[in-house]
């Protein structure tokens, strides 16, 4: 595995500090505590996983509806932390099911519920059926698990959100911006925090995850030159969702802090800096047929066809940011995180129609893109939908 810091243009982990200076307490809670992970074996939620493994809870368990990666996540942990006392298992089931409701009736008695299950992809809003799942995934199995560990008693229920959920531009980032309201709401009943932050580098399914298996299977390299993004490793998304499940008060959303150490940079120059760590010198091509054809004829002479494009795609953000200028911020508590603060604001109207209409939609079994999306206006006026007719999966 190369040096991912380094790809990404960084010298040292971004929540070091924070992590040592509250290790004791972390420690400290997570040992006397009882966890259930759901979206467990996704790259942020085995992240989060192994940051709660290696410090000993009495009780972990995880849920997540692909069973290799949850096999692949128990081989990682044996072989690299091994053994705990407390109560560690996987459960490979859908949250939506009848099943995974059994499971919850059985045991269901956790202190903590961190739920980082999610359709991530802005390609998601690219028909209307893959929508709808967004739509079920991100907000209301949210919805519904929140409401099963009010029932059960749990103390704290943690959900990943996303940076795209700040003046989001795209349907992924939207869905996650409604299911933060979804969250205030029920957060008079249990706290509640979250978590937004930037792209996980090589997160399963990301254009660099993908570099992985473009090199593989010898294809070439196809990244957009005139994007930049804010990247962390999976360890510091795991430590950044731990520390706002942990530390976070009702209601606080948690984000990395821009500083020198978190800078933007381009999926282009990270291609670039991944080929030469592989030995390779990127060849730079002008078509996606160029760029084919050249892969066994360059790969000999350690140069590999790489196509740069200027990203013309539905739902792409300019920028990235982590918060609006509507919102009150905390940066003196933490190094390198900063808080959210939220007033309790609920419009439970607009939340009751939403889930109305959305389900009057489902039942139809019959309905378009324009119909959740006119939804999603109601829900956020300001939102600056960027439709452009194309989408990522009519490219390489």
């Amino acid at each position: 595995m190369m040096d991912i810091l380094k790809l990404i243009g960084r010298k040292r982990e971004l929540f070091q500090d924070d992590i040592e200076i509250y290790d004791n307490e972390l420690r400290s809670v997570v040992s006397s505590s009882s966890f259930l992970v759901i979206g467990g074996a996704g790259s942020i939620g085995q992240a989060v996983t192994k940051e709660i493994f290696k410090r000993n809870p009495k009780k972990l368990h995880v849920v997540d509806i692909s069973e290799n990666n949850m096999v692949e996540l128990v081989r990682d942990i044996r072989s690299s932390l091994g053994y705990i006392p407390g109560d560690f298992q996987t459960f490979a089931l859908d949250i939506g099911s009848v099943e995974y409701d059994a499971f919850i009736n059985a045991d269901g008695k956790y202190d903590y519920v961190l739920n980082l299950s999610a359709l991530k992809h802005v390609r998601s809003e690219k028909d209307p059926f893959t929508l709808m799942r967004m739509l079920d995934v991100n907000v209301f199995n949210t919805e519904k698990t929140i409401q099963q560990a009010i029932k059960k008693g749990a103390k704290k229920y943690f959900c990943v959100s996303t940076d795209k959920a700040a003046n989001p531009v795209n349907m992924m980032g939207a869905s996650k911006r409604i299911m933060e309201m979804f969250l205030m709401r029920r957060s008079q009943e249990i706290e509640i925090s979250t978590a937004r932050f930037a792209n996980v580098a090589f997160s399963d399914g990301s254009l660099l995850y993908g570099f992985n298996q473009r090199i593989q299977k010898r294809q070439p390299i196809v990244a957009p030159k005139d994007i930049k993004r804010y990247f962390v490793t999976p360890k510091e998304s795991g430590e950044l969702c731990l520390m706002s499940c942990i530390f976070g008060e009702n209601r606080d959303i948690f984000f990395p802090k821009l500083s020198e150490n978190l800078h933007l940079i381009t999926f282009a120059d990270i291609a670039i800096k991944y080929l030469n760590e592989l030995g390779y010198k990127p060849f730079i091509c002008d078509t996606e047929e160029e760029a084919r054809l050249l892969v066994d004829t360059l790969s000999h002479k350690r140069d590999w066809p790489c196509l740069f494009t200027n990203s013309d795609t539905t739902g792409e953000k300019d920028f990235e940011e982590f918060f609006t200028s509507k919102e009150v911020l905390d940066m003196s508590r933490f190094r390198n995180l900063g808080v959210i603060k939220n007033d309790l604001i609920v419009k439970d109207e607009k939340l009751i129609h939403f889930a109305k209409r959305v389900d009057i939609l489902r039942k139809s079994g019959n309905w378009t893109k324009m119909e959740i999306l006119d939804l999603f206006f109601e829900m956020i006026p300001d939102f600056h939908h960027k439709e452009t007719g194309k989408y990522l999966d009519s490219k390489m």
